[in-house]
């Protein structure tokens, strides 16, 4: 299979995870560079915040469309994370390539977990303004370092901390995903990393299109059976990821 097929099918997964679950597209986006179409850690990291952001503003379309994005709130918790997000994503650049693996294996690894293993967050109760701010700061700093937009962490805190309805949640996340990856992205611009626009770019075609059709698919599917499937191939990734890393 050609690398230009790969990009194509994994960038198609990685949108539908997002679209779908507001979660779950760039942690799978930097393992497929790193090992289906070989970029090398610091540059899988950079290039999963392009797609994090392209992808993520088109699913975010389609779900204010709907209503489904609470926009205040969600501003709000995207502000307590941009200063972590650009501090984590200029020391990302420093860490070595290893390192930075077996890290987003462990993430991967528990964002799995969280998938199989989740129900419904609870609706938060009155909003604490230090959780709040908490809460966005840790996802901030989560996405600068591992470029990675943390829905899967976003959605439940949006739910617990600032009482998003979980309705609302996921369209909610979209935009403190986007917001977060724009500034680590920027705190990377002085990086010499050298993306290969040739597959970065099918790679992000098709991740937009997989947004668009995870919206239309969650509205078909449980979100129960959605998380299940993405977690166990979530799962699988981080085992190879930590091998891989260990050899």
């Amino acid at each position: 299979m050609t690398a230009l097929v790969l990009a194509l099918l994994a960038g198609a997964v990685a949108g539908l995870a997002l679209g779908a679950l507001g979660a779950g597209g760039s942690i799978l986006t930097v393992p497929a560079l790193i090992f289906l179409l070989g970029f090398a850690p610091a540059a899988a990291t950079t290039a999963s915040l392009v797609v994090v952001i392209v992808s993520s503003v088109a699913a975010l379309v389609a779900h204010a469309r709907t209503g489904a994005v609470h926009w205040r709130a969600g501003l709000l918790f995207a502000a307590a994370g941009l200063l972590p997000a650009a501090a984590a994503g200029a020391l990302s650049a420093r860490i070595p390539g290893t390192v930075l693996t077996l890290v987003f294996a462990a993430l991967a690894a528990l964002a799995a977990l969280r998938m199989l293993r989740r129900r419904e967050p609870p609706e938060g109760g009155p909003v604490s303004g230090a959780r709040a701010v908490g809460a966005g700061a840790g996802l901030g700093a989560v996405t600068g370092f591992l470029g990675v937009g943390g829905g899967f962490l976003a959605v439940p805190a949006l739910v617990t901390v600032l009482a998003v309805p979980m309705g609302a949640a996921v369209g909610t996340s979209l935009l403190v995903v986007t917001a977060n990856a724009l500034v680590a992205l920027a705190a990377r611009a002085h990086t010499a990393v050298h993306l290969d626009l040739t597959l970065l770019l099918p790679f992000l075609a098709t991740a937009v299109l997989g947004a668009w059709d995870g919206k239309r698919l969650a509205a078909k599917v449980s979100p129960g059976t959605l998380r299940r499937v993405f977690g166990a191939v979530l799962l699988a990734v981080a085992v190879a990821m930590a091998a891989s890393a260990a050899l």
